[in-house]
């Protein structure tokens, strides 16, 4: 099979286009035809040798989490999928290696949920990693009708997602974002509010008792997430460990297929969408990279096989 991948730790340049061998599907897997996979900014940290001390690395890696395309084959004991089935998942594996910047990938049963009918492939491809991100830090601090969150990063790729999960659960949501992103966080219904020096005061003006939940995207934010948090308020980080010695949870994203089931249920009924900001053929992941790595797509980065 075609596929990306790395030998070494380092930059963009040390992507290569390679043949592979299609990957044995073991007990409780899929094999997935890949249709679109996108890009996150884990893939070119882990990459970099980001996550060097935290995960196992079996080289050749082919890069990459988020996948959406159709079953081709089950292995034992997967009642639940059968071949031609379209499906996305959060392919993460338990250590680097099997990617899905390649025509095929294998993915544990429990990370896969059918994909959503309302979404095309390359929105699909969009969803799993950054939307699970969202949901599961908004439902772990039962995030409801009676709150209001804020969201800081509201105009990132898990901002974005996240504004509109929490308005799903019911919540009222402000959201930290530049002046130009701040028309676009209104319509998805959220109240946008300039970061930088003052941020609390600002927040403070439309929420005067304080926010009942914080959702940190960005991290670097702590002081202001606790001068704006109302008594008994909950907050999260997923890029912020020191939350943990401020009463909040420090949480990274599970592949959980149950979860992203959920949030294709909420993009076929209309309260989730994705958006694409630019496709790239397989290879040139190198220059996918490059785009993520900028930080300045509106959008995500999706490769098209």
């Amino acid at each position: 099979m075609r596929a990306m991948a790395y030998e070494t730790y380092g930059g963009s340049e040390v992507l290569f286009e390679t043949r592979l061998p299609v990957p044995k599907v073991g007990p409780g897997e899929v094999l997935v035809r890949v249709k679109c996979a996108s890009v996150n900014p884990v893939d070119w940290k882990i990459m970099a040798g980001g996550l060097d001390g935290l995960m196992d690395v079996v080289y050749p890696v082919v890069p990459g989490w988020d996948v959406a395309g159709t079953v081709e084959i089950v292995g034992i004991d997967v009642p639940e999928f059968t071949a031609g089935d379209e499906v996305v998942a959060y392919a993460r594996k338990d250590c680097v290696h099997g990617g899905t910047f390649a025509e095929f990938v294998t993915v544990p049963v429990r990370a896969l949920a059918p994909k959503p009918i309302s979404l095309s492939w390359q929105e699909a491809a969009g969803l799993p990693l950054a939307g699970l991100t969202a949901y599961q830090l908004l439902t772990r601090l039962d995030t409801g009708k009676d709150d209001t969150v804020l969201i800081h990063g509201a105009a990132g790729g898990v901002g974005t997602l996240g504004v509109q999960i929490a308005r799903a659960l019911g919540a009222r949501v402000i959201g930290t974002a530049s002046p130009r992103n701040h028309d676009r966080l209104r319509e998805l219904g959220c109240e946008p509010v300039e970061y930088g020096e003052g941020l609390a005061d600002r927040v403070r003006e439309l929420a005067p008792e304080g926010v009942t939940v914080v959702a940190d995207f960005v991290g670097g934010v702590l002081d202001t997430t606790l001068a704006v948090l109302a008594e008994g308020g909950r907050h999260a980080s997923i890029a912020d460990h020191t939350v943990l010695g401020a009463d909040g949870q420090w949480m990274w994203v599970r592949p959980v297929g149950s979860d992203l089931a959920e949030l294709g249920g909420l993009a076929d009924s209309g309260k989730l969408t994705v958006t694409v900001a630019k496709t790239f053929p397989l290879a040139e992941l190198p220059a996918a990279f490059d785009l993520s790595r900028a930080g300045h797509a509106a959008g995500k980065i999706v490769m098209e096989l």
